[in-house]
This record gives C-alpha cells, sequence and structure tokens, in this order.
C-alpha cells in the first residue's frame, strides 16, 4: 500500500502583508513562497504583477481575503522606464522586437504630449496580458501564435509625470492610475504618439490602495525572521508576525464607525442597525463598523442605516 502522504498543517493568520515582489518570478510563485513561510488556511494577492515587475504586492491572509476587491479597485502608483527606438510583442523586454525607429524624442516634445494621457483615456490592453478571449487567457493565444485583438478599454490616469530623461534613449516615468490600467500599454502610446516606438525595460510598482513603500517586506526579511526565532507555528514567531498588518488595514480608505455591543451582536448576524451619534455618517457610502476596538462587518449605510455585506470572524 501507497504511503498516504501527511497533510500540511494551516494556521489561522490574519491581516495584511505587503511584499516587495522580487524581479523575475510571477505574483502566484511568491503566493506559493509565503505559504510555505506561514502555512495560512487561506491566502490571496490584490493586484498582479508581471515578472519583470518589482514592488508593492498586497498579500492577504484568512479575514483579510474578504477586503481584497477594495484594494484592488484602488488608485496605483508605477514608476517605470521606457526604452525608445523598439518595440515588442508584449511590450516589455520578455517579447519579441516587432517594430524599430531611428527617431528619439526630446525632453520639450515628451511632455507636450503627457496632457492626452490624463484623465478618463482609452487604451488597449497588451497582447500578453491575462485578459479573457473566448474564455481562454490572452497571453495564452499570443503564445500559441494566434492573433489577438483586444477592444480597447476605458481607463483613469489621474497623474503622469515624466520624472527622469537618461540620454537620448530612455525616460523615466511615474503615473498614478486607477484599476485595469496597463503600463506597458501606456509606455507603447506614448512612444507612438510620439512618432517613434518603446517598450517598458522597467517597472516598480509604489502603491496600492493604502498600501506603500514604507509598508513592504523583503523575503529576505521574512526569511531571516522565520529562522531567528525557532517556534512550533508561524503564529508563535513574533518577529514574522510583526509583518502582519491588522485586517482593517484594507479599510483604511473608507470611514470606519464604532458601535456597540449590541449593534454589534445583531450585525454579526447579518442584521442591519442604525448608526447613532452626532458623527455617525447618513449616506450612501460604504464604511466598516469596529467594537471594542475589533473590527465586526463592512457593508454599506444608506438614511443613517447600515447593512453589512461581509462579516468578520476575528
Amino acid at each position: 500500500m501507497a504511503k498516504q502522504q501527511r497533510r500540511r498543517v494551516r494556521y489561522p493568520v490574519n491581516g495584511w502583508l505587503v511584499l516587495d515582489k522580487p524581479l523575475e518570478i510571477t505574483s502566484n510563485q511568491a503566493l506559493g513562497k509565503l505559504k510555505r513561510i506561514f502555512s495560512p488556511d487561506k491566502v490571496g494577492h490584490a493586484g498582479t504583477l508581471d515578472p519583470l515587475a518589482t514592488g508593492c504586492l498586497p498579500i492577504a491572509f484568512g479575514e483579510a481575503t474578504k477586503t481584497v476587491p477594495f484594494v484592488m479597485g484602488s488608485r496605483k502608483v508605477y514608476r517605470f522606464e521606457v526604452t525608445w527606438g523598439i518595440q515588442t510583442s508584449s511590450d516589455d523586454a520578455e517579447g519579441e522586437v516587432i517594430a524599430t525607429s531611428d527617431v528619439r524624442p526630446e525632453q520639450a516634445d515628451i511632455e507636450a504630449v503627457l496632457p492626452e494621457f490624463r484623465g478618463e483615456i482609452m487604451q488597449v490592453p497588451p497582447k500578453f496580458s491575462a485578459i479573457k478571449v473566448d474564455g481562454n487567457r490572452a497571453y495564452d493565444l499570443a503564445r500559441d501564435g494566434e492573433e489577438v485583438e483586444l477592444e480597447a478599454r476605458p481607463i483613469s490616469i489621474h497623474r503622469l509625470s515624466l520624472a527622469e530623461v537618461i540620454g537620448t534613449d530612455k525616460a523615466v516615468f511615474e503615473a498614478e492610475c486607477g484599476k485595469g490600467t496597463y503600463v506597458r500599454s501606456l509606455a507603447r502610446d506614448i512612444a507612438l504618439r510620439l512618432g517613434t516606438r518603446g517598450y517598458v525595460t522597467d517597472l516598480r510598482r509604489l502603491l496600492v490602495g493604502p498600501f506603500g513603500e514604507a509598508d513592504m517586506v523583503t523575503f529576505e526579511e521574512l526569511d531571516a525572521a522565520a529562522s531567528e526565532e525557532e517556534t512550533e507555528t508561524p503564529l508563535e514567531n513574533a518577529k514574522l508576525m510583526s509583518f502582519i498588518k491588522p485586517v482593517e488595514t484594507g479599510l483604511q480608505l473608507m470611514q470606519g464607525v464604532a458601535i456597540n455591543g449590541e449593534a454589534a451582536q445583531r450585525v454579526k448576524r447579518g442584521n442591519p442597525v442604525i448608526l447613532r451619534g452626532a458623527n455617525a455618517p447618513i449616506g450612501p457610502e460604504e464604511i466598516y463598523v469596529t467594537c471594542g476596538g475589533d473590527l465586526i462587518a463592512f457593508g454599506e449605510v444608506a438614511r443613517g442605516e447600515f447593512k453589512p455585506k461581509r462579516v468578520f470572524n476575528l
């Protein structure tokens, strides 16, 4: 009889970890490594980063996974380098060269076209992207040699600036944008508008919603913390657990309201409650509620009544 594999023990880790994702690993590979470090019963990330991108990758453990949609829908800030004169099939260094140009834009020309890429604009995603076409990922079709035609989609660019010009061949930009924006497409389109070609040669995400550079932790720091303290479970490793932020950190961009114990019990059963107090919101808006400093639920308040959408078990 085949030897039965021992089931790996999972632990109730709850909260957010903001990983500084390194180069040349996928977001799912990063997630897999974190699973080995923390052995959580539930985990997910809030927004994929390409293998050639680094920076802010928020990781939700346990009950924090309920707040992932709010973080994913938040604004993001990227710093990216564009190399002029070459266009690739993936709009970054992974793809094959598909077009070239001898044109090298001047700084004044670059700055002159940037206003056209701010605000609400239409963008065609890269062919090498996770967007589904007839049930298949676009990048799978593109890698199989199939011609992929993606439709333009509305996106929001809240801020776009030229940060640095490096010689004649490279420029560095910083962009603050909404959900669904592809920086690779932005670089491609800026280059085309300037009468040349371009692709992303360096990309770093600096911020996702409430999480920024000051919150990030590296794998080196996590590995060091895991090996410093010999504990039976990750939950007992104080240094390791110090990197985990409270579940409500993912809801920081919405208002929090404290309610009393009786109201908290009603909310935990999924029932609506009337919010009391002079500063209680009337709505309509989404908020989260706490009791005694503990996160209870998030939901929508309208006409002073709070209706829970998701209740937390902390």
